[in-house]
């Protein structure tokens, strides 16, 4: 493992210090650090901040972006479920490195995934070196055979990669049945993973479950048992306030993606609903098909304005909130010990270049980072001590443009 010495680096309290990492983890924080290091960066008119935690999209769906546009998330889903039925094998690897070559430039080194094929997934994050919480989608409504072959695969996975981890993840309520979901959290709490599922993102999908059990989403999967403080529950737009009590009570996760959400029309995020409950919010980009972009800076712009001027308040969710939301908060509920640049702490962090004219001048780093800047102040990307972009350069980009491209058709 390389060691690496970031000399008069300032942080984002504005002090500045040197910092070592050694062995994946924050060694030492402090004030001229004397030790030889295998990469020694110097750090003068740059600012270290956490790297971002993209707890959830599709990562393949990279291949998709700008198709199927204009639809609700129904007719959407629809068209983009043919589409992804022609993908192969290499296309789902090869669409997974896009859309990871994507977020190091805007420097996320951890995403949460659900779609098909994941052991082409699985390569492409060890093939660009970051970290990943990998969903094994469940839609038995739709393919049955395919959910018994991934119960399978979950009983038979040996980890030997600390930088993978598995999640079960029942697609929907529309998509799994009853039953499902009971197996899913069965086989998800037998083996220690997290159950990531889609929950109440439009108004039809809540309507459709008060009609057919005659109780809401959220009260529906708290019956059959599968909420807890290992659920990653994505959207949460058209939930009450019990609905709210009940995701609290269970310390569930619940992911926000607002730049999807608005896209297809699915709702508004209750921001003040779930923090005034005490539910940990974490951020997400949902797939680059339905965003159409993977900048969790972008992401934290949007989700920031949404809840200012849906509640009519300029106070609402600050920057800093929001930026705790992409980093920190998104790092804890996939059980990570990462999202603040601290001793002990997993060695993700990106190097900001405080010339970039989006961020000068620097009155305050969070607010110009989240209302502010744009993917190009990030120069350096480092995910478990090592360096995956530096100057903006990262290897292999071109071929992995090169790839995607032969997807289209």
């Amino acid at each position: 493992m390389n060691t690496i010495l970031i000399k008069n680096i300032t942080l984002i309290d504005g002090s500045q210090k040197d910092i070592l990492i050694s062995n994946g983890k924050f060694d030492r924080i402090a004030a001229n650090i004397a030790d030889k290091a295998e990469i020694t960066i110097d750090g003068k008119d740059k600012t270290i901040i956490p790297a971002f935690y993209n707890a959830h999209t599709h990562a393949a769906m990279a291949l998709l972006r700008s198709y199927s546009e204009g639809k609700s998330l129904q007719s959407w889903l629809n068209e983009v479920w043919k589409k992804e039925a022609t993908l192969t094998n290499e296309d789902i690897f090869n669409g997974s490195r896009l859309a990871i070559l994507e977020m190091i430039r805007s420097g996320t080194v951890f995403f949460a995934d659900m779609y098909w094929k994941h052991k082409s997934v699985i390569a492409a994050v060890k093939d660009m070196g970051v970290r990943a919480n990998v969903g094994i989608t469940f839609m038995d409504t739709l393919d049955s055979k395919t959910c018994e072959e991934n119960m399978e695969f979950i009983k038979s996975f040996a980890n030997d990669d600390k930088m993978i981890s598995l999640s079960v993840s029942p697609h929907a309520i529309y998509t799994c049945s009853e039953r499902m979901y009971e197996k899913c959290y069965e086989i998800a709490h037998s083996n220690g993973l997290n159950l990531h599922t889609h929950l109440c993102e439009t108004q039809k999908e809540v309507a459709d479950c008060i009609s057919k059990y005659g109780i809401s989403p959220v009260e529906l999967l708290d019956k059959l048992g599968v909420l807890d403080k290992h659920t990653i529950a994505a959207h949460c737009v058209h939930i009450t306030p019990s609905n709210a009590d009940i995701l609290a009570t269970r310390e569930v996760n619940v992911v926000h993606n607002p730049c999807s959400n608005m896209k297809l029309a699915s709702g508004v995020f209750p921001y003040r609903l779930c923090k005034t409950a005490g539910i940990n919010i974490a951020l997400g980009t949902d797939g680059a098909a339905s965003n159409n972009s993977l900048s969790m800076l972008q992401e934290m712009k949007f989700a920031s304005l949404l809840a200012k001027v849906s509640t009519d308040n300029p106070t609402s969710l600050p920057a800093q909130e929001v930026f705790q939301w992409a980093t920190t908060n998104s790092a804890t509920a996939f059980g990570l010990k990462a999202g603040v640049i601290a001793e002990g702490y997993d060695a993700d962090c990106l190097l900001v270049d405080m010339n970039h004219v989006s961020l000068v001048p620097n009155n305050d780093i969070v607010s110009s980072l989240v209302y502010a800047a744009d993917n190009e102040c990030i120069n350096t990307v480092i995910c478990n001590g090592k360096v995956l972009m530096q100057n903006r350069i990262i290897e292999k980009e071109e071929e992995i443009i090169a790839k995607a491209k032969k997807f289209i058709k």
